[in-house]
């Protein structure tokens, strides 16, 4: 697959999407409404991201887009298809930029406020525990990671490399939901940072996240409709946030789907007020979350009020995805273009294949994992 031409300036793709997008950022505004200037801002991306790519190799630069015409050719796809590629970023995956989204708050307010470092904690079945490690690790921060008991090998090596604080969590079964998830909360409470990537916590991840969008937003002329994977549902929020315009189309697997349960008993009123007054009746955890894409089996979708809203508004609804269609997606996916992309990464792009539009409208879709464990392999 060939490189898209970027319909912004050619220097745009060697450009940090947090300098270059930096007067949308949240983060941005409070640190000019505290006084810094936009040369200050700039100055502390720029530092952080130099240590970033000390400690990881690469640092934060615009993703490519790929032309998709071969891929969905082989998928019988009647589309014209974009591929934003994000496995090369930081981390091998897009959780680095919600991540760096917090580290600049957190930065931010140890300016302003003088405050001491506290140990951060997430609670991560992968890409988005060494997302954080790499991102804590650049920025002189402890932190405590919690990852259920099938974290990959390759995954938990690197976890303990970049120094994080590993506590493998099993599940209870007295207890309902995930046992990291509540390991964390019960970290947090007792004064640690949250540092995930749930806005249902840690609201700043969604300020880094929308980045991805903004850059998808000026490289894809008459993009209409995005699938995006979802598992917490941060990605799918911020990518949402940031093409307001676009039709979102949040992706879960057959084996993990609570979004879409509660997308039904919200339907067909969507009454988004009786969901935030009465959350549980309409989002509790999974019973036993299964799928090879591992990213996506958070049993609760955290910030699915966020994203049933966004989806709403869009257009877009739901799609679940069998475990088989996910599968072959996923052979056809790193046949075709040679990327080494996860199940999880390819999960948006299935859901796009389950639906088969016949339409010749512009869709993207997100690669957004690597596959670590054949990298390993290799």
């Amino acid at each position: 697959m060939r490189q898209l031409e970027q319909s912004t300036a050619s220097d745009v793709t060697e450009t940090n999407p947090f300098v270059l997008y930096r007067d949308r950022l949240e983060s941005y505004e409070r640190a000019t409404a505290a006084g810094w200037s936009d040369q200050q801002f700039v100055d502390l991306v720029s530092k952080l991201d130099e240590e970033i790519q000390k400690v990881d190799g690469v640092g934060f630069s615009v993703t490519p887009v790929l032309d998709g015409s071969q891929l969905a050719a082989a998928l019988n796809l009647d589309i014209d298809l974009r591929v934003k590629v994000e496995i090369n970023s930081v981390g091998g995956s897009h959780k680095a930029r919600h991540l760096f989204g917090v580290a600049l708050h957190l930065a931010i307010e140890g300016a302003i406020k003088d405050s001491s470092k506290r140990s951060l904690a997430i609670a991560s079945c992968g890409n988005a525990a060494i997302a954080a490690s790499i991102i804590a690790k650049a920025i002189n921060y402890p932190i405590e990671v919690f990852v259920p008991t099938w974290a990959d090998k390759p995954s938990i090596n690197l976890l303990r490399e970049l120094g994080a604080q590993i506590q493998i969590c099993e599940s209870n079964p007295d207890q309902k939901g995930d046992p990291c998830y509540a390991y964390f909360k019960n970290a947090v409470a007792k004064g640690s940072h949250p540092f995930g990537v749930q806005g249902t916590d840690t609201p700043g991840a969604f300020d880094g996240g929308r980045t991805l969008g903004w850059e998808l937003h000026d490289q894809v002329s008459d993009l209409n409709t995005v699938f995006v994977q979802v598992g917490g549902g941060a990605l799918g929020t911020a990518t949402a946030r940031a093409l307001p315009d676009v039709a979102i189309y949040p992706v879960q697997v057959e084996g993990c789907a609570p979004l879409k349960r509660a997308w039904d008993l919200l339907a067909p009123d969507f009454d988004m007020t009786k969901a935030a007054a009465s959350p549980e009746s309409f989002m509790w955890p999974w019973d036993q979350p299964a799928s090879a894409a591992s990213g996506l089996l958070d049993d609760i979708t955290y910030d699915w009020i966020p994203l049933s809203q966004a989806t709403l508004d869009s257009g877009g609804h739901p799609i679940v995805v069998s475990e088989e269609t996910l599968i072959e997606t996923h052979r056809v996916a790193t046949s075709v273009t040679g990327l080494n992309v996860s199940c999880t990464g390819v999960a948006g792009l299935a859901g796009l294949v389950e639906t088969s539009p016949k339409n010749r409208s512009v869709v993207g879709v997100l690669f957004t994992g690597v596959d670590r464990e054949l990298e390993v392999a290799k």
